[in-house]
């Protein structure tokens, strides 16, 4: 097994530099502008690596987990050509959607009632936007998703309920990234491929674990990026801002803008913050329910304050 991982990691390593190449000819650059975090061209897309892991796992699994690969394939070609062109969003919309739906095939929940298959989607769609709403400073989506990712490894090793190379592989890609994005130049960012296949990945897996554990707690598994992603949107509505625009009101931009904490620190804080959780998680997703949703509340509860009273400082200072 150590040689299969050792190869994958080799031939991901490989495909990153022959990307990096490619992309540099094509002019695949993300320019910086007033609501970026960085201030220089940096090469986009390089979340691919995230989705040829999977292709790479798929194939060698003998096609195992098809409606996931073609939900995952789906969203990275259209926030691929995203990353290229700036797709409309009612085409990236309609992509979500039927992403959201194949999903729903692999879980098993076709056959749920028709209110849930209404309901679901759009929590589905909505947590793609929220994963891909942080991914926004070097180190930021890749450290954090090594977290997650090592998480639901931890709990699949004893457990059994995926194929433990899709998130090996997965996990070796985000190795492969790092290596290039964790940095105080970045080589090259996930850009909107990256994040949306990280996204499709971990919501099937924290769907998957859920389901097959009776556990809830799993939830809290991204409940970082969660906190701070949903009420930033919130908070925006409440100031009656149009979502969909750019701009630099998350609390991890205002670590970097107002505390000027450098992007690695951010990133490194973040995915602190989610490995205490993850091991919160570790011994308590056998508990009762009683027990599990005593802790999902005290930690959205706890976490919740601590932005708002974030939040405020900063309001202050910048007034």
């Amino acid at each position: 097994m150590l040689l299969t991982y050792t190869i994958v990691f080799i031939i991901l390593f490989v495909l990153a530099f022959i990307y990096l190449k490619v992309a540099d000819h094509f002019n695949i650059i993300d320019k910086p502008n007033q609501r970026s975090s960085h201030v220089e061209p940096t090469i986009r897309g390089g979340g691919i690596i995230f989705y040829l892991a999977i292709v790479i796992f798929y194939i060698t699994s003998n096609f195992e987990y098809t409606p996931f690969f073609l939900a995952v394939s789906l969203i990275a070609a259209v926030s691929f050509i995203d990353d290229l062109i700036m797709l409309s969003p009612k085409i990236r919309l309609i992509a979500h959607f039927s992403t959201a739906f194949l999903l729903i095939w692999q879980l098993g929940l076709l056959t749920s009632p028709f209110w849930l298959l209404i309901l679901i989607p759009i929590v589905i769609v909505g947590f793609f936007n929220l994963y891909n709403f942080m991914d926004g400073l070097n180190g930021m989506t890749g450290l954090y998703s090594i977290i997650v990712l090592s998480g639901f490894l931890w709990i699949n090793i004893k457990e059994e309920i995926v194929a433990n190379n899709l998130i090996v592989f997965v996990l070796l890609s985000l190795v492969v990234f790092g290596f290039l994005n964790f940095r105080k130049k970045a080589k090259w960012f996930a850009g909107d491929i990256g994040s949306m296949t990280l996204a499709t990945l971990i919501f099937f897996l924290g769907a998957k674990f859920m389901i097959a554990l009776n556990a809830p707690i799993i939830i809290l598994i991204i409940v970082i990026y969660g906190i701070d992603a949903s009420f930033t949107i919130f908070l925006r509505m409440s100031r009656k801002e149009k979502i969909s625009e750019a701009h630099r009101h998350h609390l991890y931009q205002k670590f970097v803008d107002v505390s000027k904490w450098s992007h690695l620190k951010v990133s490194s804080f973040y995915a602190i913050l989610q490995l205490l959780i993850v091991i919160v998680i570790l011994y308590t997703y056998k508990t009762s329910w009683t027990i599990q949703f005593s802790l999902i509340a005290f930690t959205i509860g706890t976490l919740g304050a601590a932005y708002f009273l974030a939040i405020s400082y900063y309001k202050r200072i910048e007034h």
